[in-house]
């Protein structure tokens, strides 16, 4: 009906234009003009003459009723009518429009007369239908809509379609809007489901024009009258109060509580007395209990809670007939590598100190004596109920292995004993659990020149042993391990005593000379000027000869050869027995000294 009443009106506006005729008297007053004027373009097309003032008329007319088919733009339509699949929407056009109802699943409710924005997405189809898009109009509107509410921080509506990867996919304005998981409301979210397919409010709290995303937030529209109302409980809060919660969230360091609007931690260390590994030892979620309030933050809204405090310290509930020098049974709680701490109540715990689990003077690793988790018998050494400090020990409950220690390990006495540890200087060995003595490198071998007693032996090798010095005051006992054996250098004192001779080979050039072994224990030096051979030449490694102890020192185990000296003292007994001769003679000529020792050299050479 809307079309046909604004086809009249435009018949109308023509037909008076058609009717309004051509004055002829003009024509006839000035007929040269007339011709002059006279349109022949209009005359062979058939179209009559309109005034001016009713072509405006009708152009004006046109303009107030029919929409620019061809401008992107979008415009607003009114529903007319509805049919099974489509809406028909009047656009103030030649004709009206048709959209699917498919672009109206969001707003089920529909119906004739309501106001809807359309783009022209077809002028006419071959039907001479109008085609319109409300999905495409809603999008081009949804940006400017969306960047408004961002920019003006107002409150929108969106549906929620589905969940996704961290959150959820919002419907705000017909553009696909990501809603993350922490930003669903204040407290956490185990059911996301619950959610798709509420109509909830949002802000848009970050746009990104550039790929289009846009992020919208449940939880800031609520935070705002959070921070409200946790003011008005915080400035209600008194510092000791005991208040009712449920538990909201329980992390590795504490537990969350919401006391009706606002949270407050519980740190792990106010949960119990005793020690625990983690919170959930002792709440779980949602759980309902009182806790007390420890401190608060009225600036940056914070509550500290305690859940211990609500009971009495254990050091108060302690038995006070407790005295130093009794003992107590308890777990191990906690190990590091100067002791273990013992709970010897629930929240009581005292420390055995690593110097006090063994009579060993070689102190160790706590480890070395216990695990957590053991259960172990300590006596009290100290004991401080005001500072709720106690100190204990394993070893005061076996006896002191040095009170006869004179008796069991005597000086001369000799003993085995396991290798516990180096030093630079020497190794302790262990001859029972709180007996160690000391063994000096010089007193590791009678023959070995050793550097550092790795060289010698092996934490863990078992040694035999002389206690060489008993200090029982000190605590300390000196042993040595060369003296379990007679010292070979009081033989070789006479097998290399000095003018002894010996064969050997060269076995290494050193600085200064050579060395050569006689055996495993005896490595002699030969100096340079001594290496000299008869010929004048001098012996090189792997030469054998015969060599003549010049030195021989026991104490400081060094040992002096010499070659030359060997053909030296040929040469001056040759020499001494021919003047002798030549006394008994009295004939005494150098003649016959030279030709004995050319018989000595020929002899030597082999001629």
């Amino acid at each position: 009906m809307a079309e046909e009443t604004k086809n009249q009106e435009v018949q109308d506006v023509a037909g008076m234009a058609t009717a309004s005729q051509p004055n002829v008297e003009k024509q006839q007053e000035n007929p040269e003009k007339f011709l002059a004027d006279f349109n022949w373009h209009n005359y062979e097309e058939g179209i009559d003459p309109i005034d001016d003032e009713k072509l405006e008329e009708f152009e004006k007319l046109v303009a107030e009723n029919f929409v620019d088919t061809l401008d992107d733009e979008v415009v607003e339509g009114t529903v007319i009518n509805i049919t099974d699949r489509d809406a028909i929407i009047d656009i103030n056009a030649k004709s009206e429009g048709v959209i699917s109802l498919n672009e109206f699943r969001y707003n089920p409710d529909l119906k004739e007369g309501d106001k809807v924005e359309v783009l022209i997405d077809v002028r006419e189809d071959a039907t001479g239908q109008l085609i319109l898009s409300h999905r495409k109009a809603r999008v081009i509107k949804a940006w400017d809509r969306v960047n408004a509410a961002h920019e003006e921080a107002t409150i929108v509506n969106g549906f929620v379609k589905c969940r996704t990867k961290g959150g959820m996919i919002v419907d705000v304005f017909g553009i696909e809007a990501f809603l993350p998981g922490s930003q669903i409301d204040v407290k956490p979210i185990r059911d996301y489901d619950a959610y798709v397919g509420k109509t909830m409010e949002f802000k848009v709290v970050k746009i990104n024009h550039e790929f289009k995303n846009v992020v919208v937030s449940h939880k800031a529209l609520i935070e705002a009258d959070i921070e409200e109302q946790k003011k008005e409980i915080i400035g209600q809060l008194e510092k000791g109060q005991v208040l009712e919660g449920t538990v909201k969230n329980i992390t590795s360091y504490g537990v969350f509580v919401d006391l009706g609007g606002v949270d407050g931690l519980v740190h792990i260390t106010d949960l119990s007395w005793s020690r625990i590994n983690h919170p959930n030892e002792i709440v779980e979620l949602d759980q309902k209990l009182n806790v007390v309030i420890l401190d608060f933050d009225e600036a940056k809204t914070r509550i500290q809670l305690g859940l211990k405090q609500l009971n009495k310290h254990p050091w108060e509930a302690l038995d006070e007939e407790l005295k130093v020098g009794d003992k107590v049974k308890g777990k191990v709680v906690v190990i590091a590598d100067y002791g273990a701490f013992i709970e010897v109540a629930e929240g009581v715990e005292g420390l055995i100190h690593v110097s006090e689990m063994s009579w060993s003077t070689h102190l160790r690793s706590a480890q070395d004596f216990v695990k957590v988790g053991d259960e172990v018998e300590a006596q009290i050494l100290t004991l401080d109920r005001e500072e709720r400090k106690m100190s204990l020990g394993i070893k005061q409950l076996t006896p002191d292995p040095w009170t006869d220690i004179t008796s069991k390990y005597p000086v001369g006495s000799r003993h085995s004993g396991v290798v516990r540890n180096f030093t630079n200087f020497g190794v302790f060995v262990e001859l029972e659990e709180g007996i160690d003595g000391l063994i000096y490198i010089s007193d590791l071998s009678w023959t070995k020149k050793i550097k550092h007693p790795s060289e010698f032996c092996n934490v863990g090798d078992k040694l035999e042993v002389v206690v060489l010095e008993l200090d029982v005051e000190g605590r300390k006992l000196s042993l040595g391990h060369k003296q379990t054996e007679s010292n070979p250098w009081d033989k070789y004192e006479t097998e290399f005593a000095v003018g002894t001779k010996h064969t050997a080979t060269i076995d290494e050039m050193v600085d200064k000379g050579a060395t050569i072994e006689f055996n495993e224990d005896i490595t002699a030096f030969v100096p340079t000027r001594h290496l000299e051979k008869e010929d004048g030449s001098k012996l090189g490694k792997g030469d054998s000869a015969e060599f003549l102890i010049i030195e021989f020192n026991k104490e400081f185990k060094r040992v002096v050869a010499s070659h030359m000296s060997i053909h030296k003292e040929e040469e001056a007994k040759i020499v001494k027995q021919a003047a002798k001769k030549s006394q008994e003679d009295n004939k005494p000529t150098l003649g016959d000294a030279n030709a004995d020792l050319q018989a000595l050299k020929d002899k030597m050479e082999g001629k």
